[in-house]
């Protein structure tokens, strides 16, 4: 009777037919268990899939395993056995139920007619009927259910016809949601399945989101298992004004195991033919990838067109690897005319990054360069940042004792820039009239050493902490001689200074400045907790209010550059920084002191934070006087603005938060920003936000037109339709303008 048990992989095909598209990803149904839309059969053997083996490796695995047959009733003959009554067929992880079974030893046929169920670790189906012959190696199978149980996924088919290796689905579906509340459904009347080819080949499918047919694809070829082969992949078309018709037609070349390679000519009617690649390689210690394209004539723009973009690592040993990120373009306006600008606005500059990067249980250290290029037309050379070449770094940071804590952040940086490009613009008056014919202006440039050695004496109990630190920061330049005599210039001009009376002597900047000072902070916390019930259910509630006083002496810093330094956006982790800058370039001067408290609600039963809430103020006892230009307004004496920001877990989809500034000298808030998350049950998610901002340098009597510096409002989802494809879409809206 084992030869009748060849009738128990069958059943995968359908499994492959419309999902198989998809890769397979980790489940991750934590939000929103997945439905059992077909539950357990409680009489089949628990399935334990093997980590790793494929179905082939599983099918094969199966033929060698005795098989089990049960049922209330053996009837017929001994050429003809018949088994009626939970009749139960077991191999391995595989179960076939059905009501009655019968077959025929001579002829090879059989039928299972009335409640036909089948389970394995990747599939459970019900049938009503299913007959065929094991010698041709023919069966049908009508009338099927089926839910995927190694990944998302269930759907129908009114029947299925095998042969051999070789198979038809007819009127299939396919979705991930429960079957009463289908939100988006693929189905197709035909599908045909070759298993040993490794495709599947679908006409007239169709996609639903809801009851409404979004997509109709007349004829689609796509594989149903893990193999890769050399073919066309799915084209890709479009329409646009600024392109016209657009083709591509991706041809996808399997060179070797660890290596492939993805060649796609686009055709696009108002521009012309353009070639693109894509390859990929693997090996033991690291990956890349190569992108490339070239368009020979770009009739839109009558220049040739095209990019070069390269990621990948190697991973030299257990501590280093190598990195590179590079990418080119063949003019500023490539990005704007190719990209797809769906997940958001365009780049106005492409960096370039490679180093050799390495990591220890108390370091970190690196070497790297990086370059940008503009890739905005509207603009110019100056919108780019410095470039780094080369950067190295190293930084130490170890626990000598319970109660000391020593470390170091060291960097060494040359900067760079390319000179600026003016542009010809005609609206500029005659001072620029003749750029037409070029003209560019030298943007010198430096070398930078910032060390900082700290030492830290954390003390802690059980509710408490006290961290007193102290650091010191030296910092040395060697600028070019026309980046520090500009820099001398913009300080006399900042002092009013008559620079028609001084000598050139005077008028020469120091190419060799320098900054060092120490920093001192004191950071102590308390922690209190409660058991408290709301609604019926049981939280912890903690209250941890936190003192920070950072004490820095004034050092004038109007001498050196700014190569890579910015003013942080004042937020809730800037109450705790020891600087109001992101690089080196500054550090600020202070005599401050931050008061701060947070509250957060746990819940006792899952151990999720369902509510957090802080608020903060620094209390500046002196004048701070440094700042990023010469004669800078510097942060008055006084009180910083109010911070506040809370979240609220509603459940475990919806999400609420809101972040609030509240400045109490000018009684005007600095910053109001609310925002809501939904997590979908298939990972999908949608984010609203609203956020207000004003503009703190403008004058105490500006209008609010005038005083506000953004007003925006942003939608963004993302829904899977399955493992690989996802409808992603963005609306941001600024109400400001």
């Amino acid at each position: 009777m084992r030869r009748a048990l060849r009738l128990l992989p069958l059943p995968l095909s359908i499994a492959v037919c419309l999902p198989a598209m998809a890769d397979d990803k980790p489940l991750n149904w934590g939000l929103c268990p997945a439905t059992e839309v077909i539950p357990a059969f409680t009489d089949a053997p628990t399935p334990v899939p093997v980590p790793g083996q494929d179905k082939a490796a599983a099918s094969a695995e199966r033929e060698q395993q005795p098989t089990d047959i049960e049922g209330d009733q053996l009837l017929g003959t001994t050429t003809v056995p018949q088994y009626q009554g939970n009749v139960a067929l077991r191999r391995g992880d595989q179960f076939v139920g059905t009501d009655k079974l019968s077959f025929d030893t001579e002829s090879g046929n059989y039928i299972a007619d009335g409640n036909v169920r089948y389970q394995d670790a990747s599939i459970r189906m019900v049938a009503k009927r299913a007959e065929g012959n094991q010698e041709s190696d023919t069966h049908k199978i009508t009338d099927i259910q089926y839910q995927l149980v190694s990944r998302r996924g269930n759907g129908d088919a009114e029947s299925v016809d095998l042969q051999g290796a070789v198979g038809q689905m007819h009127r299939s579906t396919y979705t991930t949601c429960d079957p009463s509340q289908p939100v988006w459904k693929l189905s197709a009347p035909e599908i045909e399945v070759d298993n040993d080819e490794g495709f599947g080949t679908a006409r007239n499918a169709v996609l639903r989101i809801g009851k409404v047919p979004v997509l109709w694809a007349p004829y689609f070829k796509f594989p149903i298992d893990d193999r890769r082969k050399t073919g066309l992949l799915f084209p890709q078309l479009g329409m646009s004004g600024r392109n016209g018709f657009d083709y591509a037609q991706p041809i996808y070349l399997n060179l070797a195991p660890n290596y492939d390679d993805t060649l796609t000519p686009r055709y696009m009617s108002r521009r012309g033919l353009m070639l693109d690649n894509e390859f990929r390689y693997l090996y033991n210690g690291g990956r890349g990838e190569l992108l490339t394209a070239y368009m020979p004539n770009d009739e839109l723009r009558d220049r040739d067109r095209g990019r070069v973009m390269f990621n990948g690592y190697h991973n030299v040993d257990s501590h280093w690897q190598a990195r590179a990120n590079l990418a080119w373009v063949s003019d500023e306006r490539y990005i704007e005319d190719f990209a797809n600008r769906l997940v958001g606005v365009t780049a106005s500059n492409l960096q370039s990054t490679i180093g050799l990067y390495g990591t220890g249980q108390d370091w970190t250290a690196g070497i790297m360069a990086d370059r940008w290029q503009l890739t905005d037309y509207t603009l110019n050379e100056s919108a780019l940042a410095y470039n780094r070449q080369p950067r190295l770094y190293f930084n130490w940071d170890k626990s000598l004792l319970p109660w000391l804590e020593t470390g170091v952040y060291s960097e060494v940086v040359r900067f760079t820039h390319d000179d600026i490009n003016f542009k010809y613009d005609a609206s500029a008056g005659e001072d620029l009239q003749y750029t037409r014919n070029g003209l560019t202006q030298r943007v010198y440039g430096g070398s930078r050493l910032d060390i900082k050695p700290y030492v830290s004496f954390p003390i802690s109990g059980a509710a408490w902490y006290v961290t007193p630190t102290l650091a010191y920061r030296y910092t040395a330049y060697q600028l070019d001689r026309g980046l520090a005599d500009s820099i001398r210039s913009n300080v006399l001009a900042s002092q009013n200074v008559d620079t028609s009376t001084l000598s050139a002597d005077q008028l020469r900047g120091n190419t060799s400045p320098t900054r060092a000072l120490p920093i001192a902070s004191l950071d102590a916390g308390l922690f209190f907790d409660r058991d408290t019930r709301i609604g019926g259910k049981s939280f912890l509630q903690t209250l941890e209010p936190r003192l920070f006083y950072l004490r820095t002496p004034y050092r004038n810093q109007d001498d050196l550059p700014i190569f890579d330094t910015r003013d942080f956006t004042f937020s809730w982790g800037q109450l705790f920084r020891d600087s109001r800058y992101t690089g080196a370039d500054r550090q600020n001067d202070a005599n401050q002191l931050t008061m701060a408290v947070s509250t957060r609600f746990i819940d006792q039963t899952t151990g999720k934070e369902r509510f957090s809430a802080s608020i903060g103020q620094i209390q500046y006892f002196d004048e701070s006087r440094v700042s990023v230009t010469p004669g800078g307004a510097p942060v008055e004496k006084g009180k910083s603005a109010w911070i506040a920001d809370s979240n609220y877990m509603i459940n475990d989809r919806w999400t609420l938060g809101a972040t609030y500034q509240w400045d109490p000298k000018y009684k005007r808030e600095d910053l109001a920003s609310v925002r809501a998350r939904y997590l979908m049950s298939n990972d999908g998610v949608v984010n609203l936000s609203y956020r207000y901002r004003i503009n703190s340098g403008a004058a105490a009597n500006a209008t609010k037109e005038e005083r506000t510096l953004l007003e925006q409002a942003d939608l963004s989802f993302l829904y899977p339709l399955n493992e690989r494809w996802s409808l992603v879409g963005r609306y941001y809206y600024s109400i400001q303008d």
